[in-house]
């Protein structure tokens, strides 16, 4: 019985899949997308399925990345030369919050990316679909959600969850491993750090760095960017809660401000804790039970997520990635602003610097400090504090509920197709189990 449910599930999650990719396409040559109205069809065709592709790259890289921080590279370094290589560089002192850093922002530009390539115009139209069909599919955003999240997302993270070191053993892996550090290395995001040093003076538990002491000047190059990126961080709030109480947003009719406000700060927390809950889950998934983390709830937690062979692991990636599509929903309506005809500009500003807040990098870029590194910084740093909260247990129940829906079933479909495509096998194929290798004498990094 459970066996046919779980193949009806996949069955009508992939019909919706295939159906949104063929309308997504269908705006594209029918030029109802920003980038194939303004440009060519063409370029934003190759523009959405490459962006989709690297996409896939980057998030099955965290969760390898993060994951086998806790394993002995020297276990792998002759069967998995490029995984070794990209372990060597992000597991050495603070790397690995450093790749966070720039992988994070990453995801928030080949996401918008995508969004420009093949997210609908306002008032699109197809076909001649009834109009309740497109506010379903379009205007809802269902149709970019579920091919961005199966497709681009998912299907990696669950293939990652399990396949960590054949997932990572490629040079597209690498150069990303490149970018994500060289962003990180802009500066643009460093506010995340501060929150991060913030937060671990007032839990008493200063952050200790696993890098060199800083000298003179590389600790005034960090700290001037530091001051650059929180410069940043408060003119982006600045301008997204200006528009925000002057009805210049996105919102939908009737939400007060200070209620959409209050709405966004507990949306905003909930997709912190998720973002955190995944870096720790990756993070003990190769820990032994007892370096997990006592108490009750991390007890519980960790019975429900990593019980058997079939663990819970890329059930969780799924709800948590179909409940953080759900928050961001409506924290994009917040924060995405939008002009009348006849309104004056944000701060008086020009047209082409207000069409630069049009479209909404200052509150992607606002949300991917306050409401994703900043969450996964102190996640790494503070892992058992997430494992022994009862948030933590009530939202992996949440996040596994909805996975129980299956309408993101498609997603491992795809990841079952791409594991024996790509001869994917578990990884205590090749190193063992916590267990084992717990019981061996460690070896020297």
């Amino acid at each position: 019985m459970a066996g046919a449910l779980t193949t009806l599930k996949g069955i009508y999650s992939i019909i919706l899949l295939i159906f949104s990719v063929v309308l997504i396409q269908g705006l594209i040559f029918c030029r109802q997308t920003k980038l194939s109205s303004e440009i060519n069809p063409a370029l934003a065709f190759f523009t959405l399925w490459g962006a989709v592709g690297w996409l896939t790259v980057i998030e099955g890289g965290q969760g390898s990345l993060v994951g086998l921080a806790s394993v002995n590279r020297k276990l792998y370094k002759e069967s998995h030369k490029i995984a070794y290589k990209c372990s060597k560089i992000c597991h050495k002192g603070d790397s690995l919050d450093r790749y966070l850093l720039g992988r994070q922002f990453m995801v928030v530009i080949v996401v918008f990316t995508v969004n420009i390539s093949g997210g609908p115009l306002t008032g699109a139209e197809i076909w001649n679909f009834p109009q309740l069909f497109l506010d379903i599919f379009l205007t809802s955003g269902l149709a970019m959600i579920l091919f961005t999240c199966m497709v681009g997302q998912l299907n990696s993270q669950v293939n990652a969850s399990h396949y960590m070191l054949d997932y990572l053993n490629n040079y597209v892996g690498l150069f990303t491993l490149y970018v994500a550090n060289l962003i990180e290395f802009s500066g643009l995001l460093h506010a995340a750090y501060v929150i991060q040093f913030f937060v671990g003076t007032l839990a008493g538990q200063p952050i200790e760095s696993n890098d060199e002491p800083r000298n003179g000047i590389k600790s005034a190059f960090f700290w001037f960017r530091c001051f650059i990126s929180l410069s940043i961080l408060a003119f982006c709030t600045t301008v997204t809660m200006v528009a925000l109480f002057n009805d210049q947003t996105t919102m939908w009719e009737g939400f007060e401000p200070g209620f959409s406000l209050i709405i966004f700060i507990f949306l905003i927390c909930i997709v912190g804790m998720l973002e955190g809950m995944q870096i720790v889950f990756f993070a003990l998934a190769k820990k032994t039970p007892a370096e997990r983390g006592d108490g009750i709830f991390a007890e519980k937690t960790c019975a429900l997520l990593y019980a058997g062979e079939t663990n819970n692991l890329p059930a969780f990636m799924i709800g948590r990635q179909l409940m953080v599509v759900s928050c961001m929903f409506f924290v994009a309506r917040v924060t995405s602003i939008s002009l009348e005809e006849d309104e004056e500009n944000i701060f008086g500003v020009s047209n082409a610097v207000q069409e630069v807040f049009n479209t909404g990098i200052l509150g992607a870029l606002m949300l991917t400090i306050v409401g994703s590194i900043s969450w996964q910084l102190v996640a790494s740093a503070f892992p058992l504090v997430f494992m022994r909260s009862p948030i933590t247990y009530v939202l992996l129940r949440i996040c596994l509920a909805l996975e129980c829906t299956g309408i993101c079933q498609g997603a491992r479909v795809l990841a079952v197709a791409h594991k024996k495509l790509a001869g994917f096998q578990l990884d205590e194929v090749y190193i063992g189990t916590s267990a084992e290798r717990a019981e061996e004498e460690p070896l020297p990094l």
